[in-house]
């Protein structure tokens, strides 16, 4: 009875969304009652999705294997918290959990609207109700996960392994939160071309919604890298796989939006270019999507290979994308244009940052899709790699991670370009000695590296100095600039602890790629490998039983080079009813610096391949990223962000003298 009260709300949730969708865009002008339709509507949607949700979730925590999804990704003897993370951890489920947080996002358009034009918010709400109605529909008649079976099993399969992981309960909803979360500012940018109401008050109302998303996106991505670092068992934390660049092309798109806005809100420019960036970054995050369940793609991260459904997503693409750069089309030349600028100024920096993101997205876009159209036209099939996008992606980056710094030292409209060298001359400096140090501390080998390391301490450094240049301690002195320090915005917070976690995250990333060292080698009981100063004894294995798994347990101990002593695992686990093996790696965590174990196949009576890694500095790869999505949620907080646009001071001007 409760799957089939899952399976009506959804449909209750379906036609309301249709309804919404048309009543919204026909009667936009009408007045309060559409307006309060549609807005009711969005939050009552999110009810009744909720529900659907909550009936799904009951179906696979009592395993009632009437529901054919429950079948086939769940069993009686698996973790209760695998069985709650089986909901999405399905094409079906996941698409529902779209829907959920697609539906929550317009339930918080509709909730915190008041301060928007009621024809914008009523346009808003009509572009998520349609979004609604279309992937409720494609989950209702081509993925539906309330499907019964008659007889139902006495038991189910289970959950893919490699998704039996603490990571999969945090990983999905947070992405999703992200990528999904775009979709309101693609519903701005729609309702914005429609009634032409594209000024510093739509860029104020959009940042909020912007922030939000991309910050959910970042931790995302991040926990979807580490999950893959240690469950996958390879050693590596990015790999170009398709899937990966399909939520890290909305990334980088939804970060040029974010500094976009800034102007138009600002300077009221980049009009076009912002709703531009709109429209792409859910784009983007829409073809995600499809690459994801369309079953073009073989990864770990795909959830279907269903051609069938792959066509209906395209479909739904073509139209909700098509459209979109239609009605783009149509209206863009109409657009006024903003405020002018000198090429030395804030707007221009953030215009050098967006093209160099933009950019780089467009090589991510380029480097994931040519393999496929390749194989379309030609049936020839290659193999884009890593190669292609380090020297792509890193080629961009450089540069744009260089320039960081200077951004913020820039005035709006016109800068002397002198004078901010002249503000961070102090920050050159004390880069260049931090760099000097760190390198003749670590004492790595002379390579390309040590100039990647040099970037990111500038950019950390960078960050810094702009706090101190805002709180003006060399004008004021050491306590009036305290005071200054604790009263500064908490954007400009944001701002600095952003960019000091892109430095923090370059650091790693060069420490881990260029210094690791990696060993294989087959490893009898007793043998000691030494690993960078690391001395790793392999005290052998034992049969371990897990709860719905038995697993080849092997046991090591590990000295630091300070002499202290630890012990570590890593096993080879077999899952009772797939029968599908996984590896399960040991990792020691020493400061940010970690030691990774593979335990491999058997050789011999005793022995066993072992790979080892030492990783230095990996773990500031996703502290950095925790940095950057907390600056975004500090950002969110800051009462500018929660206040309409200001008027501008001839308005004011106006009203004063009347």
């Amino acid at each position: 009875m409760i799957t089939e009260i899952g399976h009506f709300t959804l449909i209750l949730a379906f036609v309301l969304a249709l309804a919404q969708a048309v009543i919204g865009f026909g009667f936009w002008r009408s007045g309060e009652g559409p307006a309060r339709f549609v807005q009711q509507s969005a939050i009552l949607q999110f009810l009744l999705v909720g529900l659907s949700f909550a009936a799904l979730t009951h179906a696979f925590v009592v395993s009632d294997f009437s529901v054919r999804l429950v079948f086939e990704h769940s069993n009686s003897i698996q973790p209760m918290l695998y069985k709650v993370t089986s909901v999405w951890g399905n094409h079906e489920g996941s698409m529902l959990l779209f829907i959920l947080i697609l539906v929550l996002f317009g339930a918080g358009v509709a909730a915190f609207s008041s301060s928007l034009p009621r024809d914008l918010s009523t346009l808003v709400l009509s572009s998520q109700g349609l979004m609604v109605a279309a992937f409720s529909a494609f989950v209702l008649f081509t993925s539906n996960p309330f499907w019964r079976l008659d007889p139902a099993p006495r038991d189910g399969t289970e959950l893919n392994p490699v998704l039996q992981d603490i990571g999969l309960a945090i990983h999905p909803p947070l992405l999703y939160l992200g990528y999904v979360g775009f979709s309101i500012c693609f519903s701005f940018a729609i309702a914005a071309l429609i009634s032409g109401r594209i000024d510093a008050a739509w860029a104020r109302w959009v940042r909020p919604w912007t922030l939000a998303s991309w910050a959910f996106l970042t931790l995302g991505i991040s926990m979807g890298s580490y999950w893959a670092y240690y469950e996958l068992g390879w050693g590596g934390w990015w790999f170009w796989d398709p899937v990966e660049n399909a939520s890290f092309m909305p990334w980088l798109a939804g970060t040029a939006l974010l500094h976009s806005a800034i102007v138009m809100e600002k300077r009221n420019a980049l009009k076009v270019w912002t709703v531009f960036l709109a429209i792409i970054t859910f784009s983007l995050s829409l073809l995600g999507t499809f690459l994801v369940r369309s079953g073009i793609l073989t990864s770990v991260h795909s959830f279907a290979s269903d051609p069938t459904r792959g066509t209906v997503i395209l479909a739904m693409l073509v139209v909700l994308i098509g459209g979109a750069f239609t009605l783009f089309a149509m209206r863009a030349s109409s657009l006024r244009q903003g405020g002018l600028f000198a090429p030395v100024s804030r707007e221009g920096a953030l215009i050098l940052n967006n093209l160099f993101l933009a950019t780089a997205t467009a090589g991510v876009l380029i480097g994931t899709l040519y393999p496929l159209v390749l194989e379309s036209l030609t049936g020839a099939r290659i193999t884009v790699g890593a190669p292609f996008f380090d020297l792509t992606f890193g080629a961009l980056m450089v540069p744009l991670l260089l320039l960081i710094p200077f951004g913020p030292f820039l005035a709006w409209k016109r800068s002397d370009l002198v004078g901010v060298v002249q503000r961070l001359t102090g920050a050159i400096i004390a880069a260049l000695i931090i760099s000097l140090i760190v390198f003749a501390f670590l004492g790595f080998p002379v390579s390309m590296a040590p100039i990647g390391l040099a970037i990111g301490i500038w950019v950390m450094v960078g960050a810094v100095a702009e706090l101190i240049d805002r709180a003006a301690f060399r004008k004021v002195g050491f306590g009036e600039g305290m005071k200054r320090f604790r009263g500064l915005p908490r954007s400009v917070y944001s701002t600095a602890i952003a960019h000091f976690g892109v430095g923090v995250s370059v650091i790693g990333i060069v420490c881990a790629t260029a210094y690791e060292t990696e060993i294989v080698t087959a490893m009898q009981p007793g043998q000691t490998i030494d690993l960078a100063g690391y001395e790793i004894t392999y005290e052998g294995e034992q049969v371990v039983q897990g709860p719905n798994y038995t697993a080849d347990q092997g046991q090591f101990t590990v000295v630091s080079p300070r002499g202290g002593v630890r012990e570590m695992t890593s096993e080879r686990r077999v899952y009772l009813v797939s029968r599908m093996p996984t590896t399960e790696a040991g990792i020691n965590t020493y400061g940010f610096t970690q030691v990774y174990i593979q335990f491999g196949e058997r050789m011999g009576e005793t022995g066993r391949v072992v790979r080892l890694w030492h990783k230095p500095y990996v773990v500031l790869i996703w502290l950095g990223t925790i940095f950057m999505a907390g600056a975004g949620f500090l950002s969110l907080t800051d009462r500018r962000m929660r206040i309409g646009a200001p008027r501008r001071a001839k308005a004011k001007a106006k009203e004063v003298a009347t």
